[in-house]
């Protein structure tokens, strides 16, 4: 039997704060990223802060690399209807809060912004999706690079190297055998399993630092009641999901019927006009009758 491993939210707000355990964060991030980076520190910002209702919808950490670049890291377990908007607000407050009043525009830092969901966030199937900005010309489709000087002067080799990248990971789209290193970290984030053959960059350390068994008694404790905590949250999501689910199906039942009960009626308003029409044109009731089949009370009452 496979050993428990600890939800990587969990971890986040327990575990992985201690700098002994940078290599894990560094791990997930270099295969998402696909680059090697290290963490320098990790801050604590005005778009990080945690709340009383963070404690149990979501959970930030902000990470610096070793080249000064920003990573912020957002676990989300409930629906959020402008999470997208939230993705760009807290960037938004990065990009000014990290440059000093003052400071020229060049040493506006980058910043990543990666986004760990576990509800259906906007229509798509797939389990990994990247935003990443380019200028691209609208009449010949080419890209906009960057001048020699630019790149020289702000070490960049796309103008895209400078403004945000968001990563959003819809964990619960993840239904595929595992293929690679960093879908060995998608199948741990859905699964909170690591299994023995994942070899992923930090998935060694993981194994060992994210076992439920190495948690102390009162730690454990406290996570048990936070499992509990996503439990009771899970199950009033799905009561919520399947109540709006019924009211959809409802509203589209009743809008349907609502639909032919409108064409009927519009079919009987042009068979009354042909039949008013035939009557003024001194056609007899019988001949309307068989004309337009309604019945002679009805055309006589015209």
């Amino acid at each position: 039997m496979p050993s428990r491993h600890i939800r990587f939210d969990w971890a986040i707000k327990k575990l992985l704060r201690n700098k002994a355990n940078y290599i894990v964060l560094e791990g997930f991030l270099s295969e998402l990223l696909d680059t090697d980076l290290k963490i320098k520190t990790l801050l604590e910002s005005e778009s990080n802060q945690q709340t009383i209702d963070d404690k149990t919808n979501r959970v930030d950490i902000l990470a610096e690399t070793a080249n000064s670049e920003l990573i912020l890291i957002e676990v989300q377990n409930n629906s959020q209807l402008d999470y997208f908007h939230r993705m760009l607000y807290g960037v938004s407050q990065l990009v000014t809060e990290y440059l000093e009043q003052g400071e020229e525009y060049g040493k506006i830092r980058k910043i990543y912004s990666v986004n760990i969901v576990y509800f259906n966030l906007g229509k798509g199937d797939d389990y990994i999706y990247r935003l990443r900005s380019e200028f691209v010309g609208m009449n010949k489709r080419e890209v906009l690079e960057p001048t020699l000087a630019q790149e020289r002067r702000f070490n960049i080799k796309k103008v895209a190297d400078i403004f945000p990248e968001y990563y959003l990971l819809k964990v619960k789209n993840f239904k595929g055998l595992v293929k690679s290193s960093l879908e060995e970290w998608i199948y741990f984030l859905k699964n909170s399993e690591i299994k023995e053959e994942f070899g992923a960059k930090g998935m060694e350390e993981a194994k060992e630092t994210l076992r439920v068994n190495n948690l102390s008694e009162k730690e454990r404790a406290a996570y048990n009641r936070y499992m509990d905590n996503k439990s009771y949250e899970a199950s009033i999501l799905s009561t919520q999901e399947f109540e709006a689910q019924w009211q959809i199906e409802q509203i589209e039942q009743a809008q349907m019927r609502g639909r032919e009960e409108g064409r009927e009626e519009g079919i009987q308003q042009r068979t009354i006009a042909i039949a008013r029409s035939c009557k003024q044109q001194g056609l007899d009731v019988e001949t309307i009758m068989a004309i337009t089949q309604l019945s002679r009370e009805d055309i006589e009452a015209l």
